[in-house]
């Protein structure tokens, strides 16, 4: 018999809770990555989706040993010794993946949950941010950095793409949206970056207008708040 082929590289494993998690932020799960990439995700979000790479990462094992699985019993191999050992394994490998997936799935769903009771509770006009705070605190997620013109004295924050944006029309840091390292002067820039308030506010500023957060019907094989225990 061939040699077991080795996972090959794929696209982002969709797993059953992400329509849940997508309902909960306002974002789908690639924009959710990106963000997180970027630094723009508070604490509890950015657990959220280090949670969710885990169990896409398990979902992916899953089905690669599903696959395996089904090409063994697909007839193209002769029913021999040999084939009996290599299907007992690749189930013993399917049952370890799916335990680990299952495991991960509790992980998701037990940082999902305060998400998901925060998102369903009144949202505050206050402190609404305008298309141009969103995108000063997008600049600055990536880094960036406060400078003073030496000649002028004006301050601006110059970005990891280079864009200088005029300080004095952020108006952010007094808001506790972002906070920069007074430890360096002025002259050689002084770091920015977004508070853990400047991430939640980022994030509730682009999800999308809801009155109430959906939570979808479980749809076939998808997994419950609870797993079950397997025997």
């Amino acid at each position: 018999m061939t040699p077991e082929p080795a996972p090959a590289a794929a696209r982002r494993a969709v797993c059953p809770l992400d329509h849940r998690i997508e309902a909960a932020t306002g974002h789908d799960i690639d924009t959710l990555w990106a963000y997180r990439d970027r630094g723009v995700l508070d604490p509890p979000h950015t657990r959220l989706v280090d949670e969710h790479r885990e169990l896409a990462k398990a979902q992916t094992s899953v089905t690669f040993h599903l696959k395996l699985l089904n090409r063994l019993t697909s007839g193209e191999f002769p029913v021999d010794a040999a084939w009996f050992e290599r299907v007992d394994r690749t189930v013993d490998q399917m049952e370890e993946a799916a335990d680990a997936r299952d495991a991960a799935a509790r992980k998701v769903l037990a940082a999902l949950e305060p998400i998901e009771a925060a998102t369903a509770a009144p949202l505050q006009s206050e402190g609404t941010l305008t298309t141009e705070d969103q995108a000063a605190l997008l600049a600055i997620a990536g880094g960036a950095k406060l400078y003073e013109h030496l000649l002028t004295g004006r301050l601006s924050v110059t970005v990891a793409s280079g864009t200088r944006i005029p300080y004095a029309e952020v108006k952010l840091e007094d808001a506790g949206l972002v906070v920069r390292d007074t430890g360096h002067p002025l002259h050689a820039g002084q770091p920015v970056a977004l508070t853990d308030a400047g991430r939640a506010a980022l994030l509730a500023a682009r999800r999308p207008p809801t009155t109430q957060v959906p939570k979808p019907p479980a749809l076939p094989g998808a997994w419950p708040s609870a797993p079950p225990q397997r025997r």
